[in-house]
C-alpha cells in the first residue's frame, strides 16, 4: 500500500493527535503511524482510566476521555491512520520529500515528517520461550488487530493485567475456547474485569490456569499446542493462537538509525520550531530533547502548534501561513 499526504506523523498519542488539529487549521493533510493497534499512545494502552489534572480547562479528565475528545476534535480534518505497524525505514528523496516504510511494507510519502513517538515505539515484552520467533505471525500474536481472526479458534492468552482480562472478556463469544494463563494467583486488573472473568469461568467460556508458566510451543510450521508448567506438573493444551500480554517496553526503535541527533534516547531539536538536524523532520512531545524540556502533554501541544507553522512553509514553498483565531473563523470556515 502506498499513501500520499502532506505530513506523516509517527505516533498517534495525544501530541500526534493534536498536531493533526493544528495542521488542519492550515489546510494540511496528515497521516498517522503507530505500532499500537489503537490511537492514544500511553493514554490508551497503559493507563486509560488514570485521571489527568494538568490539561487546561479540565480540572480532571480520564486519559481515555482525553483521547476520545482529541479524536473528535480532528474529525473535520479526516486524517489517515496506519495502526499496528512500526515505522521501519526512512527514504529521503530530497526536494520531493520523504518516504516511510513500515515493517509490514506500507509506504507513506510526505513532504514533512513529525515524530511524536512519546517515549518511543512501544514493543511487547516477550516470554522467554525457545523457538518463539518461529511462531510469530504463525500463531503467536502480541497485538490483537482483528478479533474476527480468532472466531471459532482455540486460543490461549497469557498475562494478568487489564489487557489480558479485557481481551479474554471480549473474545469469549468469538473464540471456540479460551485459556487464560497467569503466573500468579491474583490479577492486576480492574475489579469489574476480574468479576466478569469469574462469571465467564463459571459459564465455562474461559478456562483460567493460575500459578502457571509458559513452557514450550509445539506445531509444524504453525502453532498447534502449548505446554504449560503448573504446580501439579506440566500440561499440554491444544491451541491455534497464543496471545502473550505482558505489557509494553518503550524503545526508540528503527528511528535511532535514521541519522537524527540522539541524546539519551531522545531527539535533539531546535526550540524555534522543534526541527531536527534533518530539514523537514520535526520531533514533538516526550521523544524530543532541548534545554529545560518538560515531559508534559501540555508542552507537547505547544510544540505541535509551533512546529506546524514551520511545516507550512516547507509544504507551501516558503509561503508564510496566515494566522487566524478560531474564535473568529470557527473550524469549517478556515
Amino acid at each position: 500500500m502506498e499513501i500520499h499526504t502532506d505530513i506523516a506523523i509517527i505516533g498517534a498519542g495525544p501530541c500526534g493527535l493534536f498536531a493533526v488539529f493544528e495542521a488542519g487549521l492550515l489546510k494540511m493533510k496528515c497521516h498517522l503511524i503507530d505500532y499500537l493497534p489503537v490511537a492514544g499512545g500511553q493514554l490508551s494502552e497503559i493507563y486509560p482510566k488514570k485521571p489527568i489534572y494538568d490539561i487546561p480547562g479540565y480540572p480532571e479528565v480520564l486519559a481515555s476521555e482525553l483521547v476520545s475528545n482529541l479524536l473528535k476534535q480532528i474529525e473535520p480534518f479526516n486524517p489517515g491512520f496506519t495502526l499496528g505497524e512500526r515505522a521501519e525505514y526512512l527514504l529521503n528523496h530530497g526536494s520531493e520529500g520523504f518516504e516511510i516504510v513500515t515493517h509490514l511494507g506500507t509506504r507513506i510519502k510526505s513532504k514533512v515528517i513529525a515524530i511524536a513517538g512519546g517515549l518511543g515505539c512501544f514493543e511487547p515484552r516477550k516470554p522467554e520461550l525457545e523457538h518463539l520467533e518461529d511462531y510469530e505471525n504463525h500463531g503467536v500474536d502480541y497485538i490483537v488487530k482483528d478479533p474476527e481472526k480468532y472466531r471459532g479458534k482455540h486460543i490461549a492468552i497469557a498475562g494478568g493485567g487489564d489487557s489480558a482480562l479485557d481481551w479474554c472478556i471480549y473474545l469469549a463469544d468469538i473464540a471456540a475456547s479460551i485459556y487464560l494463563i497467569h503466573r500468579r494467583s491474583e490479577f492486576r486488573a480492574a475489579p469489574e474485569s476480574v468479576e466478569k472473568l469469574k462469571k465467564l469461568e463459571q459459564a465455562k467460556k474461559v478456562k483460567v490456569i493460575l500459578n502457571a508458566e509458559l513452557e514450550t510451543l509445539k506445531g509444524n510450521q504453525k502453532l498447534e499446542s502449548l505446554v504449560i508448567h503448573t504446580e501439579q506438573g506440566s500440561i499440554e493444551i491444544e491451541t491455534s493462537y497464543l496471545i502473550p500480554l505482558f505489557g509494553l517496553s518503550p524503545k526508540l526503535g528503527p528511528i535511532s538509525d535514521w541519522g537524527l541527533h540522539i541524546n539519551k534516547n531522545a531527539i535533539d531539536v531546535n526550540t524555534l520550531d522543534y526541527s531536527t538536524n534533518i530539514p523537514g523532520i520535526y520531533a514533538i512531545g516526550d521523544i524530543n530533547n532541548y534545554p529545560g524540556k518538560l515531559k508534559l502533554i501540555l508542552c507537547g501541544f505547544h510544540e505541535a502548534t509551533l512546529m506546524m507553522q514551520s511545516a507550512y512553509k516547507i509544504i507551501n514553498e516558503g509561503k508564510k501561513p496566515s494566522f487566524k483565531y478560531t474564535t473568529v473563523t470557527g473550524i469549517n470556515n478556515l
